[in-house]
């Protein structure tokens, strides 16, 4: 009798319990449907307007945003790996996102419409792990009125910048933390050779005032007045210079290096059809006319419109940059950086 009435209290106490984690999978599947974390390293003062494009198409999902410079963002992705938090990634280095994908972190899918794409702006494998929204071009932000109180002269090399004459008096992003930061440096190892580009490196430190954990800080800092030369993009410099700035946007005559921001499914989403439709969109004219608005360079041919300020050579200046070998050989190459030159970075 007592045994009978604990088996049927026990059977009442089961069937609570599962209809508590019944609802509990409910409710968190309530709350994940129609959001999406979305990982990016877009500047700031673009997402809510990115958001809010991609809303006029699809209003019930919700974009949680984190973003970070690129270094931060990869390397809190790979931290992730095999917990991953992220469901999309938008906006981010095409460089890191081929790591990503090395480690089987990233989502195979042919979004809609990517035949319409430049070429070069779309992951080779079928199906695609990565799409590009984008590219920034390197570039120097030469700050006319503050080189003149220093009695600069506008360099019109790489190699200038290693000149005495501009001893503390330039700004360079710190490529564990920036992209662009990282493009520089690849670039420069592809230019000058693996010997040739830490030689170069080394008597660049030199010049240095600090390292920002920004890609477009130096040249906002040039802009500013606070140092006379930043090395940053060049869509930076020429929107700068539409303001006012009295900069001149120098391409340096043995080749700049690029990268494109690209865009990602993380592999092991829990909301994989949201996250196919924010791809979707991401790669539609509409999305590639409001990158314009940041970049003279985008994804689909025919959008991207004259850029005021933006230097006429530069897109013949792009390096064939290898993105493969920026990708296999980051970590090492960030690494040796470190250790060489770390010691003007800013704090983080």
């Amino acid at each position: 009798m007592k045994s009978s009435k604990i088996g049927k209290r026990m059977g009442r106490i089961s069937g609570l319990l599962a209809g508590v984690a019944a609802f509990a999978m409910s409710s968190a599947m309530a709350v994940s449907a129609g959001e999406l974390t979305v990982y990016t390293a877009v500047e700031a003062e673009d997402l809510k307007k990115y958001a809010a494009k991609f809303n006029e198409d699809y209003p019930d999902i919700k974009i949680n945003w984190v973003r970070d410079s690129t270094g931060i963002v990869t390397a809190k992705l790979l931290a992730e790996k095999n917990n991953p938090q992220a469901d999309v990634i938008w906006g981010l280095a095409a460089t890191s996102l081929l790591l990503l994908k090395s480690e089987g972190m990233l989502e195979g899918y042919s979004p809609a419409g990517v035949e319409k794409l430049d070429k070069k702006f779309v992951d080779k494998s079928t199906p695609p792990t990565w799409v590009g929204m984008d590219a920034w071009v390197a570039s120097v932000c030469y700050n006319t009125v503050e080189a003149a109180k220093n009695n600069l002269k506008p360099p019109k090399t790489w190699k200038d910048l290693t000149d005495p004459m501009y001893k503390g008096q330039v700004i360079m992003p710190n490529p564990n933390s920036s992209g662009t930061g990282f493009l520089d440096v690849s670039s420069w190892l592809q230019l000058f050779g693996e010997d040739g580009g830490w030689k170069f490196m080394d008597a660049l430190h030199e010049n240095i005032a600090r390292y920002t954990h920004s890609g477009s800080k130096p040249c906002k800092l040039a802009a500013a007045g606070e140092i006379p030369i930043g090395v940053s993009f060049a869509f930076r410099g020429a929107k700068s210079k539409a303001k006012g700035a009295p900069l001149e946007i120098i391409v340096p005559d043995e080749g700049v290096g690029w990268d494109m921001e690209a865009t990602a499914i993380v592999a092991g989403t829990d909301n994989i059809e949201d996250a196919k439709k924010l791809v979707d969109w991401s790669i539609t004219k509409k999305a590639n006319e409001m990158y314009n608005a940041g970049y003279a360079v985008v994804a689909m041919p025919g959008v991207a419109k004259p850029v005021e300020h933006f230097p006429a050579n530069l897109l013949d200046k792009m390096i064939a940059n290898d993105f493969e070998f920026a990708a296999n050989n980051r970590k090492r190459i960030l690494s040796e950086w470190q250790k060489r030159y770390d010691s003007k970075s800013d704090p983080k």
